[in-house]
């Protein structure tokens, strides 16, 4: 990773605008003058909002890098989240399938997603969760996964945590890159992209496009006598951009841009219960992302302003068809999201900074049957200490004011601190969280048909969450070793009711664990980690354990270049059983079994501007069904080439 030393006079360090997506603003600039590149630890931004050191973030992080998602060839966002520790990773269908993501065994949408900063949670979602399986990772430079209760910074929809995803900056001369790959599953993708930029201006244009057109989703045992099920089928295309603009040494403009429109076809149709048929049902999505934003930067990077305003529109409808293969009339569903915001950010001394900001956001449902909308204003205030740099601490405290719910306020410090000698890193943190209803949990009625109802009478969830943990470098820092344990308690959380037909709030609800790490660089060719989960998810007042929720997740992950052109990785991945639904929720719960899967992924530089790759996933064709009634893709084999001119 590249670190800036802005200009003369400049205190605070600036990361490369690629790596920046905080607090619900981009970089503070994306253009540095005269930079001069060093290179520094690994920095964290999404944990304190601003560029941060890794050895003094308390929080627990997961960084994956532009490096990593290549290398071991990860196509879609949740096989880049796969071996995260703390994630769960629920996918209807295979690529392109509804795809949930649940954090440290809170619910899916207690987990913020922000686009290079644009809050990407659906407001068209029942529960107003992000899907993950709709998003493609060719232009992600970099990925952070921000575990624990994180509303102190960033407001509602944070109970779980965040996890901060930052395109590709545009720099150097002009360059394209294109990609093509084909493979198992029908699959057939290709991408193309167009970038560069000096101190001044910079930009970068990506189109993606993704194909699969046989993936079997359908358990042999689920399938009727007779009736011959289709494979499912995806198909979309993905276009980003961005640029930035250095008005003067003081003044800059940012702008991205992102638009996805594809098609799922499911072998299920959209019943419920629902049943495999010999006719697809036709899911259709269009997303559309976008932020501009001012940066005002008058005390030479003592004090950066940064004025943005975002918009999100996710416009989804599906179809099911008869049984003579008729697709029946559309259910639509839109979901839209205006922000403004401003932050500022404050070096008071050197290494101590306060971050403060101000925003106002209104979301929109619409559907077939109801238009409703909601809006909040908050504002948000941090320090950010370093003392001898030995001694750290954040803590910060914001006030939201929902405008159906009324004012919350939520807060969160986190300290930590390396013994001198040993080096050993300790850390802890504290925090609290609140999460409003959803506009759909409130109103929208899924009848006659489903006989499922919205219920005004919805309380907002709020929870508490803690980790302590530590972590001790060893082998002259060729080995790291740690572990976190964690508790989150929440209040009101919001769930199906007993009867099926509506939501209802938990009285108490906890989840508890541990996670656990090892990273080896045994040569700098050569290098491993594992990780290990134990959660424990319960409704406190049932006495029963959350579902989807596994008590054990485990994942070893090795890369290895035996010479300088050759790279070569593998990744394991355990998850244990969990308890979950049958199918049609007849049988509301069940011990639906776990699964070891294993990738493995190869690339040769040819030459420098062109690279051949292949890769195998599910190596040992596990039929696992994830949630259950749904098979995970088995063997499947792929290989394309990339190429690039200019640069």
């Amino acid at each position: 990773m590249n670190v800036f030393l802005p200009a003369a006079g400049r205190s605070r360090l600036l990361l490369s605008a690629s790596c920046l997506a905080i607090a619900g603003a981009t970089a503070p600039t994306f253009a540095q003058n005269g930079p001069a590149t060093v290179a520094l630890d690994e920095i964290v931004v999404s944990a304190t909002g601003t560029p941060t050191p890794a050895r003094e973030i308390a929080s627990s992080v997961t960084v994956i890098t532009a490096k990593e998602i290549e290398q071991q060839q990860r196509r879609t966002l949740p096989q880049a989240l796969a071996a995260v520790p703390g994630l769960n990773i629920v996918q209807i269908g295979g690529p392109g399938g509804l795809t949930s993501v649940f954090m440290r065994g809170t619910n899916s949408n207690h987990v913020k997603v922000l686009i290079d900063g644009i809050e990407a949670n659906d407001a068209s979602t029942p529960n107003r969760a992000f899907d993950f399986g709709s998003m493609m990772t060719d232009d992600i430079e970099r990925i952070e996964v921000l575990r624990g209760p994180q509303s102190g910074l960033y407001g509602a929809n944070a109970i779980g945590g965040v996890i901060s995803i930052i395109t590709k900056r545009g720099e150097g001369p002009p360059k394209v890159t294109a990609r093509v790959e084909a493979g198992s599953q029908g699959t057939f993708n290709q991408s193309v992209g167009f970038s560069g930029g000096d101190d001044r201006f910079n930009y970068a244009f990506n189109v993606a496009h993704t194909r699969s057109d046989s993936t079997d989703s359908v358990p042999p045992g689920l399938i009727p006598r007779g009736v011959r099920v289709r494979p499912n089928a995806y198909d979309s295309y993905t276009y980003s951009s961005r640029i930035g603009v250095a008005l003067s040494d003081t003044l800059s403009l940012n702008w991205v841009g992102r638009y996805t429109d594809g098609k799922f076809l499911s072998a299920y149709d959209a019943g419920f219960p629902s049943r495999p048929t010999a006719y697809r049902s036709s899911q259709n999505y269009a997303q559309a992302f976008t932020r501009g934003e001012i940066v005002w930067d008058p005390l030479g990077g003592r004090f950066v302003n940064t004025f943005g305003v975002s918009y999100s529109n996710q416009d989804r409808s599906s179809r099911t068809p008869s049984i003579i293969g008729i697709l029946g009339r559309p259910t639509e569903y839109l979901g839209e999201r205006t922000k403004l915001d401003w932050r500022g950010n404050l070096e008071v001394a050197k290494g101590h900074n306060v971050i403060m900001g101000l925003q106002y956001e209104r979301e929109r449902l619409d559907t077939t049957s109801l238009v409703a909308s909601n809006g909040n204003k908050a504002g948000y205030i941090e320090y950010q200490g370093n003392i001898q740099d030995r001694y750290f601490l954040a803590a910060n405290i914001r006030h939201d004011v929902d405008d159906s719910y009324g004012g919350h306020t939520t807060w969160r410090v986190a300290p930590a601190m390396i013994l001198p000698g040993t080096e050993t890193k300790l850390k802890a943190s504290y925090g609290t969280g609140f999460k409003a209803p959803t506009l759909n949990e409130l109103f929208v009625d899924y009848r006659p048909g489903f006989n499922f109802h919205g219920n005004p009478d919805l309380k907002p969830e709020q929870s508490r969450g803690w980790d302590v943990g530590l972590e001790q470098p060893l082998f002259d820092k060729r080995l790291l070793v740690g572990a976190t344990w964690f508790q989150n308690d929440i209040d009101n959380l919001i769930v199906t009711n007993a009867k099926g037909d509506s939501y209802a709030n938990v009285g108490k609800a906890r989840t508890r664990g541990v996670e656990a790490f090892a990273a080896l660089e045994i040569s700098p060719q050569f290098r491993i980690r594992g990780d290990y989960t134990f959660t424990l998810a319960k409704d406190e007042i049932a006495r029963q354990e959350l579902l989807r929720r596994p008590r054990h997740k485990a994942s070893v992950t090795a890369t290895w270049t035996p010479i300088d052109r050759l790279s070569l990785s593998a990744t394991l991945i355990h998850v244990g059983s969990w308890v979950d639904g049958n199918r049609d929720f007849s049988v509301r719960r069940m011990n639906a079994k776990g699964a070891t899967l294993v990738n493995l992924a190869a690339e040769y530089k040819a030459t420098d501007k062109v690279t051949v790759f292949g890769r195998v996933d599910n190596l040992f064709d596990k039929r696992w069904e994830n949630p259950v009634g749904f098979l995970v893709p088995g063997l499947g084999a792929f290989g394309g080439i990339k190429v690039a001119f200019g640069g």
